[in-house]
């Protein structure tokens, strides 16, 4: 999941990732299958625009579109 490389890119996002989510980077690298694990990491994006918006532009997509994604995977 590109979303997940670009928020691990930078440590400060990582650890506010870890911290927020309550993932273990165990957890995070074990759970990279799981839609919970994943649906729980574009939560954390849409929770914070700046973050999704800078997220969208790197990976030339909408911001829109990663937080639709993020609702097809809580479902």
């Amino acid at each position: 999941m590109a979303a997940l490389g670009w928020i691990l890119s930078d440590e400060a996002r990582a650890d506010r990732l870890l911290a927020l989510t309550g993932l273990t980077p165990d957890a995070l690298r074990g759970g990279l299958g799981d839609s919970a694990v994943l649906g729980a990491v574009m939560d954390f994006l849409a929770a914070h625009e700046p973050d999704l918006v800078a997220a969208a532009e790197t990976l030339g997509v909408q911001p829109e579109t990663l937080a639709l994604a993020g609702r097809e995977l809580a479902r």
